[in-house]
């Protein structure tokens, strides 16, 4: 029972820090620090470590831990105080910001879209066609470079195992990663988001033409490799942005509505995908959908803890970006991959095998032990925070809020994936590079414009 009290202890405090630091965690407006307190932490982490701590869960993965009563409560200790300092650390940076999260929030909602500043309407039409071809021509490249698309095998059926195929073209893709990743992967749904936006801002065919190409690259990128999350976040992240701008209202009627839709396609995909047979079984809290939800996230994170410095060594920096490692010649390796190899090597022999990703912390302590996991945890709760303030303060045209919409879902999908991706990831510092200085560009080209415009007058009139 102690444990249960601290964690209802825990969760009331790292609640009303969330609330502060959100400004709101109401479900009818979600935000990004609202996000990451109920898919990242709640949902994904905070009540699967009570049951594991409490032995309820009866989990495959948790049977793997040796000396497992030690390393219950171990874990348990880690994710409750990721609870509370996590949300600590945003607070501290709101005050120091003199960020009032409830009223920018607010003002944010209701602040109408804008255009982007300087620019003319075929200058950023044409910008923007050039991007989707390039979006384009990376899929293209994707379903070229890959072995087998398993979206395809899957409707043209096979006799291979559909979770095979999926690992197979993610891990033997024969191109460049980065251009897959970054121009197909992302780059098409982002471009979707922003020719929605400057639809419903211009009232242009040619924009309207433009968003529906993008959204069938869009689907098809998301699905592609049969994963059933992507295109739940991509729908996630339509709704936000109709949500910021007005389009869509939500109540308790129909967040029931959509979660409903939402689950039945989710277990239609499960049934289709994997084979499902026993329905009793797979509906069960620690299996299916709802085992993935509350222990699959959570239970690496008890095998991080319990594997590094005991049956495996520290790695001191070994999973930081390749980019930093490189400058060592340190040969790059990701914890999620080495604790998959130590505790189920037979699903990397059968090809079936992938990562077992986990909260950020387990990779913190992966490389620098319990010391990473407090640096790493008020490191992470500070960039949370300062893109979340950064981004309800820049101005609300397409392209910014698109980006934000991005990272209001992708910051606390990579909260539950790893911790290097905070350090150094290649396709966010691409994105922001990109459309930061697009948007620079068009604003420096609308200046000059004025200027020499505002020059030729005089020079008339003189």
């Amino acid at each position: 029972m102690l444990d249960v009290l601290i964690w209802l202890i825990v969760l009331v405090a790292s609640t009303l820090m969330f609330r502060y630091a959100a400004g709101t965690l109401s479900l009818t407006a979600p935000n990004l620090v609202s996000i990451v307190y109920y898919y990242s932490f709640l949902l994904s982490s905070f009540i699967g470590a009570l049951l594991i701590a409490l032995g309820m869960d009866d989990y495959y993965m948790i049977r793997k831990l040796f000396r497992p009563e030690e390393y219950r409560q171990i874990g348990f200790a880690v994710v409750c105080f990721v609870m509370i300092v996590f949300p600590l650390s945003m607070v501290v940076v709101s005050r120091l910001c003199g960020f009032e999260a409830r009223q920018e929030f607010r003002a944010y909602l209701q602040k109408p879209l804008s255009p982007l500043a300087g620019a003319t309407g075929s200058q950023v039409f044409y910008a923007f066609l050039a991007l989707s071809l390039l979006s384009f021509a990376a899929i293209a490249y994707m379903i070229w470079k890959t072995p087998t698309i398993p979206v395809f095998a899957l409707l043209t059926g096979t006799d291979e195992s559909l979770a095979a195929l999926r690992i197979e073209a993610s891990r033997h893709f024969g191109g460049n990663v980065l251009v897959r990743n970054i121009f197909a992967i992302t780059l098409t749904p982002l471009l979707s988001f922003i020719a929605y936006l400057f639809a419903e801002l211009t009232h242009e065919w040619r924009w309207k033409l433009l968003f529906i190409c993008l959204f069938v690259g869009a689907v098809f990128v998301n699905v592609y490799d049969l994963a059933k999350s992507p295109i739940f976040f991509y729908v996630m992240m339509f709704f936000l942005i109709r949500i910021y701008i007005g389009k869509t209202r939500l109540s308790a009627v129909k967040l029931a509505l959509y979660g409903g839709v939402g689950a039945a396609v989710l277990v239609g995909m499960y049934i289709v995908i994997q084979g499902v047979q026993d329905a009793t079984t797979f509906l069960s809290y620690n299996k299916g959908p709802i085992g993935r939800m509350i222990f699959a996230q959570i239970a690496p994170t008890f095998l991080h803890l319990n594997l590094f410095g005991e049956a495996l060594p520290f790695l001191y920096g070994k999973s930081l970006p390749s980019i930093l490692t490189g400058l060592f010649d340190v040969e790059n390796v990701r914890s999620a991959r080495l604790v998959m190899a130590h505790v189920f090597p037979e699903r990397i022999e059968d090809g079936t095998g992938g990562v077992l990703n986990t909260l950020f912390v387990a990779e913190a302590y992966a490389n620098f032990g319990y010391v990473g996991i407090v640096i790493g945890t008020l490191y992470v709760g500070v960039v949370t925070q300062l893109l979340y303030i950064g981004f309800l303060r820049l101005p609300k045209n397409p392209l910014f809020l698109s980006l934000f919409v991005y990272f209001s879902i992708n910051i606390p999908r990579t909260l539950v994936g790893g911790f290097t991706d905070f350090l150094f990831n290649p396709t966010w510092v691409l994105l922001v590079a990109l459309f930061g200085g697009m948007a620079l560009w068009l604003r420096v080209q609308g200046d000059l414009r004025a200027w020499f415009a505002t020059k030729r007058r005089i020079t008339d009139e003189g």
